[in-house]
């Protein structure tokens, strides 16, 4: 026998109510949980349904509901936590929004960042009571990360052309993401590396021997993931001019759309003398700062991670030769990198966000 789901319940908000809810779901102070609280019932009252208000929040479906009556029966009081049972809780939320609203916040003069101890001085607090209401919020004063937004004046332009080569390639022709890796190092470890046993992992020695470096130019092909590579000892456009050449006779026919990043090796009057007579290679630049979307780049760091950061190599000739081995190897098992980003969502990722007076910062 078939029953219908239960209609979600609607909700009517007052100024003060909705002026609260916003509040909370803007502080940046407010406790997360309470953030997705006052949202779903922003959502709700606002006509959305259920799934997607899930959706939206990322929640599930019961949570939805649960919070959405809650605050039907009990309005504003109604998105606390019920009581537990077991020993009460030794933190109130006047605590946590307090630790949380003076991480966001700058430290004392003369400290560059909040500790555990140095937060739990200043507010009187233990410092277990902050670390386990950091880890809650997710709150990592300890941790920066870098960024770097694109300069490019062509920056709309260069994204619109090298996604739409991996989207939709032209009809016939090769697309080929090209870089160099440089100054890769053939290393010898002092002593033998030790083999993982249960319970151990592999070890060597944290001093190593130097036997040289080469640079290795590669071709990554969009379609098959198949890649072409070829060692230098030098990284000049003399090397990218003798890598070109390579290429260009490895696949013969159609055209070929080269993906390069703006190293000055790739746009000498050498190179670009070159690309005049060999009408068939386009050239396509990344914008600066933004090498992430040559596709090669993954690739390069693939060998990185399964050869060469572990490799033991005691000279050059020995470290080009695994290179190589390992290129053919990758080939045998090789699949197409697929891109799945479109331009807008790149260049919405790409541009500096602006205030609401319109400036940049």
């Amino acid at each position: 026998m078939l029953t219908m789901a239960p209609s979600a319940v609607s909700l009517t908000l007052s100024d003060e109510e909705r002026s609260e809810l916003q509040r909370l779901a803007r502080a940046p102070a407010t406790p997360q949980k309470l953030v997705q609280r006052a949202r779903i019932v922003l959502l709700a009252a606002g006509g959305a349904t259920n799934v997607a208000i899930a959706e939206d929040v990322g929640v599930s479906l019961p949570t939805v509901g649960l919070w959405r009556t809650k605050f039907a029966d009990r309005g504003l009081a109604g998105l606390a936590d019920d009581p537990r049972p077991g020993r009460p809780k030794t933190v109130d939320e006047e605590t946590v929004s307090r630790v949380i609203s003076t991480s966001l916040g700058p430290p004392p003069e003369g400290e560059t960042h909040w500790s555990v101890r140095l937060l739990a001085d200043t507010l009187g607090l233990a410092p277990t009571t902050v670390h386990r209401i950091w880890r809650t919020s997710g709150l990592k004063p300890h941790q920066v990360k870098t960024f770097k937004y694109s300069t490019d004046p062509e920056l709309a332009a260069k994204v619109i052309d090298v996604v739409g080569l991996y989207l939709n390639p032209p009809e016939g022709a090769l697309v080929l993401c090209v870089d160099e890796k440089t100054q890769i190092q053939a290393l010898d470890r002092t002593q033998p590396t030790l083999p993982m046993k249960p319970g151990k992992a592999a070890r060597w020695t944290h001093d190593y021997k130097r036997h040289g470096t080469t640079s290795l130019y590669a071709a990554l092909t969009v379609a098959t993931g198949e890649v072409v590579g070829e060692c230098f000892p030098r990284h000049r456009h003399q090397e990218f001019l003798a890598f070109l050449r390579l290429v260009e006779k490895r696949f013969r026919g159609g055209e070929l759309h080269l993906i390069l990043d703006n190293s000055s090796t790739h746009s000498t009057p050498a190179v670009r003398e070159w690309l005049a007579g060999h009408p068939r290679v386009h050239f396509h630049f990344t914008p600066t700062s933004a090498r992430w979307m040559n596709l090669v780049e993954s690739w390069f760091s693939i060998l990185t991670r399964q050869h060469l950061r572990r490799g033991v190599h005691r000279s050059v000739g020995e470290l080009t030769g695994a290179i190589k081995a390992y290129i053919d190897s990758y080939n045998q098992r090789a699949r197409p990198f697929v891109w799945t980003k479109t331009a807008n969502d790149v260049l919405a990722k790409a541009k500096k966000p602006q205030d609401t007076s319109g400036t940049e910062h």
